[in-house]
């Protein structure tokens, strides 16, 4: 009987650990709804970038087949790990709006390319369209051929309103 109490009792810490723990990562929790999830400031961490998320502003998330929620600080950051993560399929993106102040899905936001974003790419997603903003399409392909405010010349350019 107390091999059977020494083996049990750790046992049931550690399922409650785990319970725990799910409870207080939304990120682990299956979101089959495809819907955008609110976390917590400092306790979801970008997997592209591997900074912690603080406030919504410049946020976006993905939610693939597995139904698993990721959090990224930077759009561009989401843009990098979908284009790494291509297994996945039907993955759902939602971006926070900077004029609405909501999540959207990322293909149905318009862009600027001159923000002051927490990873220095420049893109802030907007609901409402304004002349200089540009579709996802562009934005998505300016992102991955490295046209963003990170590279020298293309932050001249774009601060300077050359582009």
């Amino acid at each position: 009987m107390k091999k059977f109490i020494l083996i049990l009792f750790p046992l049931l810490s550690l399922v409650a650990v785990f319970y725990l723990y799910k409870l207080q990562n939304p990120s682990q929790i299956s979101n089959k709804n495809k819907t955008p999830l609110s976390f917590k400031d400092n306790k979801e961490q970008c997997p592209q970038c591997h900074m912690y998320l603080v406030g919504k502003k410049f946020t976006a998330q993905a939610i693939g087949d597995d139904f698993k929620t990721h959090f990224f600080d930077d759009v561009g950051c989401m843009i990098l790990w979908v284009e790494e993560h291509k297994e996945l399929k039907n993955v759902v993106l939602w971006v926070y709006t900077i004029d609405t102040k909501r999540y959207i899905q990322a293909q149905k936001a318009w862009y600027s390319i001159d923000e002051n974003t927490p990873m220095e790419y420049g893109f802030g997603a907007y609901e409402n369209k304004k002349e200089s903003f540009i579709a996802f399409d562009e934005m998505k392909l300016r992102m991955l051929r490295g046209e963003t405010l990170q590279n020298p010349k293309i932050r001249k350019k774009i601060l300077s309103r050359e582009i």
